[in-house]
């Protein structure tokens, strides 16, 4: 016999809470009579439904107890969280509706936050921000972009920020080029300079005229043409993170043309007589510097920094990290080379070279250098002439061009060139062969004379 159940009653016959009962009474059809403000259900109608959902958690346990027993798809790993190796990768994407923010990465192993957005004609609009250093600068750079947007579209006028040279000069170098660059000390007394001449004129008022204007200033002190194209490198760079800031509109250095620097690169290369002598009048700290350069052609910065960490003298290779192009490569080791580093090695500082009283890498080696040259009499010798010196030996030994750019670690096989200079022994050579083929045609000539004037008599 049917009996029939307030709510209450439902509940505990079910062992569920009465809110779930009503659920099912209002949402998932389970069968109910209203009597005045009463709510009863039939018993019958209840174990019905009770039924019917149990069959469903049977099929759930079942379907549960597959997947546990049964390999999945993707492999789950508990120790670590229990994340795929998908679910692991971090986003590199951010949609922020008014535009995008990428975490780009290339092939040199750089990465770099890129923002996209689309102007006011609908234009997409993709942009790279080597100067950002997180994704909330990226954020903050698409948003001012957009506002831009925003503001054309309107017709809004925004009154820009007044600063002048010599402050955001400090800001420059506190925000930008102390955290973004990392060779930046060359370029702190450029900065200088540079204050000292324009002071507090306001940015927005420097024009392409007042930069010819400090360019043509410089020339008249005695600076050349190149150090003159490193200032104005300096001041374009400013400009660009000036036009970022919103202090400025357009860079007027862009404007203004760089001189030419082809008849300004120095060619010098070191005989095997002037590597003797020098040999011989370096210091004893500096004669292996000397042997590495000369044997792996690395520039000056990469061997003050070289860590044992780098060095693999079990494989013979030596591995070149933070250079200029910001890839990695590996340069090995001759016998000459590994003679060098085996002496070398006695485990006092995690740096190959290093000075003794102050456990410290070397900063520079402008004096011991210079002193070494006056004494072996060699004039115009440069350290980097060394990393010459490296590549056009090379080239003499047949070496291919290809196999010395990627010693050198160039980016393009045209930088490499530059170093790849004959010598004045070949060139002599080369017009000797020229001098040899006309005195040849010379002899034969005489000859037939000698043996016509004979027909005659």
């Amino acid at each position: 016999m049917d009996k029939y159940f307030s709510v209450k009653k439902a509940a505990l016959y079910a062992d569920r809470s009465e809110s779930t009962i009503r659920r099912w009474c209002s949402r998932r059809g389970l069968p109910y009579y209203n009597i005045g403000r009463s709510v009863l259900i039939k018993s019958s109608d209840l174990d019905e439904w009770l039924e019917k959902y149990r069959r469903v958690d049977r099929l759930a346990q079942k379907v549960l107890k597959n997947a546990l027993t049964n390999a999945l798809p993707l492999a789950i790993e508990e120790e670590k969280g229990g994340k795929s190796e998908l679910a692991k990768k971090k986003p590199t994407c951010f949609n922020y509706g008014f535009g995008h923010v990428r975490l780009r990465t290339y092939r040199s192993g750089r990465s770099c936050w890129t923002i996209d957005y689309r102007d006011e004609n609908g234009k997409r609009i993709q942009q790279a921000l080597p100067h950002a250093q997180s994704r909330a600068e990226a954020v903050f750079t698409l948003q001012k972009k957009v506002a831009e947007v925003f503001d054309r579209k309107h017709g809004i006028e925004r009154k820009r920020k007044k600063i002048g040279f010599s402050d955001f000069a400090k800001i420059y170098l506190e925000d930008y080029m102390m955290t973004a660059r990392r060779n930046f000390q060359s370029d702190v007394y450029r900065l200088h300079k540079l204050c000292s001449y324009f002071k507090v004129t306001d940015l927005r008022s420097i024009t392409p005229l007042t930069v010819e204007r400090f360019r043509k200033s410089k020339l008249r002190e005695g600076r050349t043409k190149s150090t003159c194209n490193r200032y104005l490198a300096l001041m374009k760079r400013m400009f660009n993170v000036a036009i970022e800031e919103s202090y400025v509109e357009e860079n007027p250095v862009q404007k203004v043309k760089l001189y030419s620097e082809k008849d300004t690169l120095k060619e010098r290369i070191l005989t095997e007589e002037e590597e003797r002598k020098f040999h011989e009048a370096c210091a004893d700290y500096l004669k292996p510097i000397i042997a590495v350069a000369l044997n792996t052609g690395m520039r000056k910065g990469e061997i003050l920094n070289l860590k044992w960490s780098q060095v693999d003298l079990k494989a013979r290779r030596i591995r070149v990290e933070k250079t200029k192009s910001g890839k990695v490569r590996f340069i090995p080791m001759n016998d000459v080379l590994f003679n060098e580093l085996c002496i070398l090695k006695n485990g006092q500082s995690p740096f190959v070279f290093f000075n003794s009283k102050t456990m410290e890498p070397y900063i520079d080696l402008k004096r011991g250098f210079k002193a070494a040259c006056r004494r072996a009499g060699i004039s115009g010798l440069r350290f980097h002439d060394l990393r010459h010196t490296f590549a056009s030996r090379l080239v003499e030994k047949g070496v291919d061009i290809e196999t010395v750019r990627d010693l050198l670690g160039h980016h393009s096989i045209t930088v490499t060139q530059r170093y790849t200079h004959s010598s004045d022994e070949r060139k002599r050579a080369a017009v000797e062969l020229l001098s040899k083929e006309i005195k040849d045609k010379v002899c034969d000539v005489s000859v037939t004379q000698e043996e016509e004037s004979k027909l005659i008599h």
